[in-house]
């Protein structure tokens, strides 16, 4: 079954069970995937609907530090509901340790001698972890290791 079903199936159950956050999270996916279906004239797969996730949850979780600025802490806990629900459709997410590993990996393979090599070494590492890793914290780990 294709994640576009399995969202549609988890939209007909949060209806049924009438929990409005899973909800309103599942239409906003399904929402924004019938956009990029139209933009682009194409069905989607996989692939992308994991890409339309993570861009989602990447949207909530910037969405989460400007609520914290603003002290409103009811959307915080709502954001933190939705990021939960986007997480149990993207893969498994990688450890720090599992991400450091890949990271340095990808340096040897590179030849990345100091931080002026980021560009060329997070353009090698984003496809492997892409959908499995927060963009910020991979980034923030390579800083780290290229220092």
């Amino acid at each position: 079954m294709s994640l576009k079903d399995v969202l549609m199936q988890d939209l007909k159950t949060a209806m049924k069970e009438k929990d409005a956050i899973k909800k309103s999270t599942i239409t906003m996916i399904r929402a924004a995937i019938k956009q990029y279906e139209v933009d682009n004239r194409k069905e989607v797969d996989d692939e992308i609907v994991i890409d339309i996730i993570a861009k989602q949850l990447k949207q909530k979780r910037d969405a989460i530090e400007e609520f914290k600025k603003g002290g409103r802490e009811d959307l915080v806990k709502e954001a933190q509901t939705e990021i939960e629900i986007l997480l149990n459709y993207l893969p498994k997410q990688l450890s720090e340790d599992e991400i450091k590993e890949i990271v340095k990996e990808i340096i040897d393979k590179v030849g990345a001698k100091g931080p002026k090599d980021m560009g060329k070494v997070m353009g090698a590492l984003m496809p492997k972890v892409k959908g499995r890793a927060d963009g910020k914290l991979v980034s923030k780990i390579v800083k780290e290791i290229l220092s």
